[in-house]
């Protein structure tokens, strides 16, 4: 599934069938190589959705069980928000240095969240690649 798919979908309840927020960020975690969290807009409580507290991330939806389920940011997950850490715009380098066009889209698992390939113009670079994320850049390893 994309990140343009899922950006500015709706977070609904289980348990209510509530809109609790829309999806606007995608916090990824370099060293998982994998979402880790989806940060929200449009919440009354919290902006931030941890990946363990979803239940589904579906053709229309994601949902959680409860609103209780968007908090603000902890731990890692607080390191890794912010426009420093996001993957789509961003120039890619190589490890070796080497520029390769700037990030399109990304592709990621929605049942774990696993990123599958970062896509780079015409190219799509496996999301197994990933050495970083920085305020400059995303670097990957390239054979």
């Amino acid at each position: 599934m994309l990140f343009s798919d899922v950006h500015g979908r709706k977070v609904v309840s289980t348990a209510t069938a509530e809109t609790v927020g829309k999806v606007d960020e995608f916090v990824v975690d370099p060293r998982a190589r994998a979402v880790v969290a989806f940060r929200l807009k449009k919440t009354d409580d919290g902006d931030t959705l941890a990946w363990p507290a979803l239940t589904a991330v579906g053709a229309d939806a994601v949902t959680v069980a409860d609103a209780g389920a968007v908090t603000e940011a902890q731990g890692r997950v607080a390191e890794l928000v912010g426009k420093d850490h996001r993957a789509v715009g961003k120039r890619v380098l190589t490890a070796q240095g080497d520029e390769l066009g700037k990030v399109a889209d990304v592709d990621f698992d929605p049942a774990d969240g696993t990123l599958l390939t970062l896509r780079v113009g015409e190219r799509e670079i496996p999301g197994a690649d990933l050495v970083g994320i920085g305020s400059y850049a995303v670097v990957v390893r390239v054979d």
